[in-house]
């Protein structure tokens, strides 16, 4: 009997055969949007899914400020960063960032769903976020992502 055929499979850098895609993030929930995306960054969705390597595709988000929040988030939900210093608290709503920075809401959440080691600071450089609908990534003729659309 052949046991070299029941070999399974690891996917590494050289093996993972990584894709472009674009999301488009208007009138999405941020959550439900950033979970969606996080999992295509990991690469999830793929049949030689490897949980040590960065087997994940690349995402360009785009209409990253058109991004909604239900309820009453958008001044009730807090956002606590400290500087490591006394009183270096900082408490911001997503109203806050937003107005600062529309795309940093849409990074903050990815981010928090990826791994916190080196892997996910490496899945994370896969992910572009762009505020309009413009973005400079064409030559790699991105496939548009479908994210809870009905």
């Amino acid at each position: 009997m052949d046991t070299l055929s029941y070999k399974t499979i690891s996917a590494n850098k050289a093996t993972a055969n990584k894709e472009w895609f674009v999301a488009d993030a208007t009138n999405q929930v941020l959550g439900r949007f950033s979970s969606q995306v996080a999992s295509v960054l990991r690469g999830k969705h793929k049949t030689n899914f490897t949980p040590h390597a960065d087997c994940g595709d690349n995402v360009i988000v785009i209409n990253a400020d058109k991004i909604r929040l239900t309820g009453n988030k958008w001044e009730d939900k807090e956002y606590v960063t400290h500087s490591g210093y006394p009183g270096g608290q900082k408490i911001r709503s997503p109203r806050q960032i937003a107005t600062r920075n529309p795309a940093r809401l849409l990074e903050m959440a990815i981010k928090k769903m990826l791994p916190r080691n080196r892997l996910g600071n490496a899945i994370f450089n896969n992910l572009h976020v762009y505020v309009g609908s413009e973005h400079p990534h064409e030559a790699q003729q991105p496939k548009e992502l479908k994210i809870n659309t009905k």
